[in-house]
This record gives C-alpha cells, structure tokens and sequence, in this order.
C-alpha cells in the first residue's frame, strides 16, 4: 500500500504501527496492541516521520488517510 512514496518505505510493522496512530490510538494502546513497550513505539514513529518526511502523529494520520483512499489504478 505504501511502497511507492520514497525509496524508503515503512515496513509491515511500521505500516501497522502507521494505521493504528491514524485510528486515534495513544502510544501505549499502540504498543499493547502489537505486543511491545511504549519505548519502541516511540522509536518507530521516529523512524516513521523520517522516512516519510513528516513531522507529527496528525501529519501521520492526514498522510495515512490520504493513501488509504486513493484507488488501486493510482497506487
């Protein structure tokens, strides 16, 4: 799904990291959620926002959105 932004593309676990930031989940539902410390979480939403050049969870979630919409013909 998101292969095609950059050279740098977020793995499968940062992609799931990446979907449930855009549902509104805190760091911590998040890390419950895929089995791990908030710690790490942290340090991919780092790694997230320096890959896709953003700068915030907001940006995150608008970019998200943004992608999840768009049609397989334009992906």
């Amino acid at each position: 799904m998101f292969e095609r932004y950059g050279k740098r593309s977020p793995s499968a676990r940062e992609q799931r990291v990446i979907e449930l930031v855009a549902q509104g989940l805190k760091n911590r539902e998040v890390a419950e959620a895929i089995g791990t410390s908030e710690h790490v979480v942290k340090n991919y939403l780092r790694i997230i926002y320096d890959k896709l050049g953003l700068w915030n969870r907001v940006e995150l979630a608008l970019w998200y959105e943004a992608r999840r919409h768009e049609s397989p013909a334009q992906a």
